[in-house]
């Protein structure tokens, strides 16, 4: 099976185009950055509660503590949110009607919480429907690494942030253009 799509900036801004004439643009739009911005997991995405993200005084918090049963590996692991995703997150808050800060941070049609399957389904049918071949609900957390990568953060900082246990499993990650490949050489 191939990895998913990583997306560059302007792949995304066409995707995040589509979420706004769409229904639930804010709730999407927020669901799609926390995979792109944060590196989240479709999976921890659907997860959340909206008082993981929510400070006592109602401002978003810097960093989300992530409980074993909340992440894929059943390891405890923090996710940093960094200013333009805590903006992100403090405009959706904004637009929902908080009456229990226990419920999922996302709700569906239903009222209910996304499940990991739905949501994967939704990422699926948003990147098709904006024409993203082999884009998948995988893409954010590959794009956030790669991007990363590319501005030279070092693969143990990478590690940490996508909350892997061994840094083969982040290199995996990590998306090589010919065009950085031919660059690379040029070095020489």
């Amino acid at each position: 099976m191939s990895q998913a799509r990583v997306l560059n900036p302007q792949e995304l801004r066409r995707v995040l185009d589509h979420v706004a004439t769409r229904r639930h643009s804010a709730r999407n739009r927020a669901m799609l950055l926390l995979t792109h911005f944060a590196g989240m997991r479709v999976a921890e995405v659907a997860a959340l509660r909206i008082n993981d993200v929510l400070n006592g005084d109602s401002t978003i918090r810097g960093e989300i503590r992530l409980m074993p049963n909340q992440t894929k590996g059943k390891h405890a692991r923090t996710v940093y949110l960094n200013e333009r995703m805590q903006k992100e997150l403090a405009q959706y808050i904004k637009a929902i009607k908080i009456k229990d800060p226990t419920k999922p941070l996302f709700y569906t049609q239903k009222q209910a919480g996304f499940s990991a399957n739905s949501l994967t389904q939704y990422f699926f049918y948003l990147y098709r429907s904006v024409g993203l071949e082999g884009a998948s609900s995988h893409s954010g957390r590959r794009s956030f690494l790669t991007g990363l990568a590319n501005k030279g953060t070092a693969i143990h900082i990478l590690k940490s942030l996508a909350g892997h246990r061994n840094i083969s499993t982040t290199a995996t990650y990590l998306y090589s253009s010919p065009d950085q490949l031919k660059a690379a050489v040029e070095l020489i």
